[in-house]
């Protein structure tokens, strides 16, 4: 019932990735037939979660829904995102500010 978009994503989020001449359907559905019934339940959910996602209207509250009724702290979850996010950007900085002065060295040598 997924579309192959909404496939892709639950499979990439078992750590699934598709190869050439492979479809993410067809490698979750071999997943299936090995993972334990904790695994299905949770993937039974996730897909029940981006169907109704998509059949409604607005989304976003289908989501929020969801959260609260297995009482998943979505603003803890969006802090700590936030934080990895900015955590990363500090990361890529220093990094490119190396490299300049890398490049400028080899300028004036040359």
């Amino acid at each position: 019932m997924l579309d192959e978009k909404r496939v892709e994503i639950v499979a990439r989020n078992r750590g699934i990735r598709a190869k050439a001449g492979e479809t993410a359907a067809k490698l979750l559905t071999a997943f299936l037939r090995k993972a334990e019934e904790v695994l299905i339940g949770r993937l039974i959910v996730e897909t029940v979660i981006l169907l109704s996602a998509r059949t409604q209207n607005d989304g976003g509250k289908v989501l929020r829904a969801a959260a609260q009724a297995y009482k998943v702290d979505t603003d803890a979850i969006a802090l700590k995102v936030k934080h990895e996010f900015a955590a990363k950007a500090k990361a890529k900085l220093p990094q490119k500010v190396e490299a300049k002065p890398a490049a400028a060295k080899a300028k004036k040598s040359a």
